[in-house]
This record gives C-alpha cells, structure tokens and sequence, in this order.
C-alpha cells in the first residue's frame, strides 16, 4: 500500500515540498534511483566514470534572488573586461596578475575584437543575507551543456508534474545563450560566414569529452555545423584553420592557456591562426588575465582603486573577499596596515591559501581545516613556489541545505551538503546556473563533488 502525497503545514518551502512529494514517489516507484542513473548515463552525464548527480532534488531560486545574483554577477563580469584593457596599458596594474612570460606573449597579441571573455563563470555562495563570490572562471568554464541536459531530465522525473501544480519552474536555455555569444563575439570579429563553422577544441583525454558532444548535437540541431577536435588534430596553412577537413570560422576554446604554454607543437596550429586573425577564438587569451584568482587581489586592494567608481568599490566591499597575493610586504586589511605574512600566520581560522592558477580544488588550503603546522608549510609552499603566485583570502560564509543523495544499492539518504552556486555569463549576462554539492569544504566536479540543477520557482496563486 502506498501513501498519498499531502502537502505540509508548513510555511511554503520549495525544497520541503519537493521532499514530500519525493518521499510519496519513492513508495511507488523504488527503482526510481536506478532508473535517474540510466538516464544520467544515457544523456553522457558523467565525469570520467562518475554520474554527476547522485542526488534526487534540485536547487531552488526564487526570482529576487536571481536578481539579487544577476545585478552583482554582471558588474563583476564588466570590472573584468575593464581590467583586461587597463592592465594591457599598465605595466603595475599587469604585474599584479602574475602571469608567466609566454602568458603574457599569448595575452598581448592583437585581436580585433574586445570583448576577453565570451563565456565566464563565477563561483557564489548564496545566504538569504549574504551574497560571497570566491573566485571568477573567465577562461574556459565547463558544465553548461551538463547543467541544461540536467535541468531537462528533472523535468521529467515523476516528482516534478505535482510539484509544478504548487510551483511555477523556470529553466535555462543554456547551450542556445551560449551559441548565441559565440556567434556575437564571431560578428565583433569581423566574421560574415552564416552560419560559421565551429571547432570546440580540447584534448581528447578530458573527462568533459562528453560535454563537447552534447553541445555538438544542440549547435548543430540549431543550424550550425560543429566539430570536436584536439588541438594536435587543427591544421593552419597560412591562411585559414581546418579540423577534420573542414575550415573552420570560430573556435569555441576550452583548451586551457596552462595546456597551450605547457604542449607548444601540438597547439601551434591554434596559436598560429589566432596570430594571424585567420579565426576567431573564444575566449580570447586575454581572458587570462581575470581567470587567475590574483583578479579578486586587484579588485580588494585599495591602491586600485581609482580603477572604480564608488559605488562599485562598495559593491566589491560587499561581495567579493578580501584578497591578496602572497608575499612578504607590507598591505592592509580593511583599511588597516598588516605585515602580510605575519597576518596569515595569525589570522588562520578566517584565511585559505589557494595557488592563483589551478583548478579543480588543487592546493586549495583552508585554514579553519588545518592545524598550526601544516599551515605554516602551506604558507611556505606558497612562498617558494616557482611556478605561478599564490593567494590568501578571507573566509567566506558558505550555504548548506540537506539533499536526497543515492548511496549504494539505490538507497536514498538524506545528507547536509556545501551548495556552491555558480552564475554564467555569455558576454556578461547571467544566462543560467551551475550548481555543485560537496560535503566538504570543496565544491567542485573534479574534487569528487556533484551537481544538481538550477530551477527558478515561485509559487502559484491558484
């Protein structure tokens, strides 16, 4: 016998009528778990072996708090594009970022286009009073084609008809927005081909090939034929880019800039043809210069900040955290001169050490996390580091919500999870959300997290 759903007593709460209505679902139908994995696996929802949601409940948004997002996300997005031309006039403001000598030849080529980053993402914590971004994706962001193939499946899980009679649900077109900036950012080139062909471009080894493919299927179920191709795979004549046979017009880069310094002959093609503007790349190499984590360095201290009005330096008060590059120097920390190094050492339950330019949680230290010794030793890691700056930031208030999580045999538990709530931005615009769970203090696929969707809800009135 199965028990019927009935709504709660309780104040309207999207979550906890999800959960209602999922608990009734589960009498009904046990092999639900089983059959969301299918699905999952189906739809190329994976990460190397990994489904990216082993859990039963979305993430919910109600309208004032994608604006509240929106409005602080797309003035970060801007500063950033601000920052690219003025470091690129400023050799201290440049400085600042830290980037390597071929980075800096990569990030200095002319392109006749100036927009740095067509796709971007940042990384938030969203409390009901408080709104923290921990770092900007401005290179290469993945998991929008996860993110939309996600939302759809949910769409289409036997909890969502009940639920969407309380609810109205919003979701983000998120592969047609993308489309559209990269096609945008091919016009501001100088590009007349219509419709462009498009290379997506990365190494064949990594583990978000299935993300290219999804994309792949809706560019070109839009009207626009797609390629997938390695960067060793491109061939530059002299005069135009060809993947598999085919010329290409626009680049969709997920290749990182790391990846491009690091394995020279295989990227030359790439390198090649955007020295002679005979393509179009998106994200431009000049995207690196927000991508590194030393951007939030340049956006908190104060000596750049004639670089912003004051209600933006009030706006990066409010959301961004305090950040600075390692280094034995004098700065301040709210108005307030610290001898940096000594500060770190002190100031470790509200610090995390990170290295400017690695993803995936790599080096990340969080200092609430560790004891006194490995913290120094994180602190002299950063110091003598060969290879790239590192950053200390304030700790930042984090969002935790309980989630139906699939464990072994399809068993359903409910787990307290870190909610990292990422907007992303088609040139500047917030079109859409990724959305990692982790029940550590890193949320990200590639450290072992995983995903929900994103759905904006609000509730019915009849």
């Amino acid at each position: 016998m199965t028990s019927a759903w009935t709504p709660s007593t309780a104040p309207r709460n999207p979550a906890g009528e999800w959960t209602d209505i999922l608990k009734a679902t589960l009498l009904r139908v046990p092999a639900l778990p089983e059959d969301l994995f299918k699905r999952l696996r189906l739809a190329k929802l994976t990460f190397g072996d990994r489904v990216h949601c082993p859990f039963l409940r979305p993430f919910f948004l109600s309208p004032e708090d994608e604006d509240r997002v929106r409005t602080v996300a797309e003035t970060i997005a801007e500063l950033g594009e601000r920052v690219v031309a003025a470091a690129l006039k400023d050799k201290h403001l440049f400085a600042q970022f830290h980037l390597r000598p071929e980075e800096e030849r990569l990030v200095r080529l002319a392109v006749p286009y100036g927009r740095a980053s067509t796709a971007s993402r940042l990384d938030a914590f969203l409390l009901p009073d408080s709104l923290k971004f921990a770092e900007y994706n401005g290179e290469s962001p993945a998991g929008a084609g996860y993110a939309e193939t996600l939302a759809e499946i949910f769409h289409e899980l036997p909890m969502m008809e009940k639920f969407a009679q309380h609810y109205a649900v919003h979701s983000y077109p998120l592969s047609a927005k993308l489309l559209d900036a990269l096609v945008m950012s091919y016009v501001d080139w100088g590009g007349s081909a219509s419709p462009p062909k498009i290379a997506i471009v990365d190494w064949k080894d990594v583990p978000t090939w299935s993300e290219f493919e999804i994309l792949q299927a809706r560019f070109e179920k839009m009207g626009v034929p797609t390629v997938i191709a390695d960067p060793s795979e491109l061939v530059f004549d002299g005069q135009k880019l060809v993947a598999h046979d085919k010329q290409i017009d626009l680049v969709y880069r997920r290749v990182l800039i790391n990846d491009i310094v690091a394995k020279p002959a295989e990227c030359a093609a790439l390198v090649k043809a955007y020295t002679a503007n005979a393509v179009c790349v998106a994200n431009t190499f000049r995207c690196k210069i927000p991508h590194v984590k030393a951007f939030f360095a340049v956006l908190t201290d104060e000596q750049n900040g004639a670089l912003f009005s004051h209600d933006e330096r009030e706006l990066i008060h409010r959301h961004i955290p305090w950040t600075r590059v390692v280094a034995d120097i004098k700065t301040s920390h709210h108005g307030q001169p610290v001898e940096l190094l000594a500060f770190i050492g002190k100031e470790r339950e509200n610090l995390v050490l990170k290295p400017s330019d690695e993803y995936g949680g790599s080096g990340v230290t969080l200092g609430w996390e560790t004891d006194e010794a490995s913290w120094d030793s994180a602190i002299g890691r950063a110091l003598s580091a060969k290879n790239g700056a590192w950053i200390v930031q304030e700790r930042i208030p984090i969002r935790r919500e309980v989630f139906p999580y699939i464990a072994n045999a399809g068993k359903v538990d409910y787990r307290d999870m870190l909610v990292d709530f990422a907007p992303y931005l088609f040139r500047g615009k917030v079109c859409g959300f990724l959305t990692r769970l982790s029940a550590t203090g890193l949320a990200n696929v590639t450290s072992g997290g995983g995903q929900v969707p994103a759905f904006r809800v609000s509730p019915r009135t009849t």
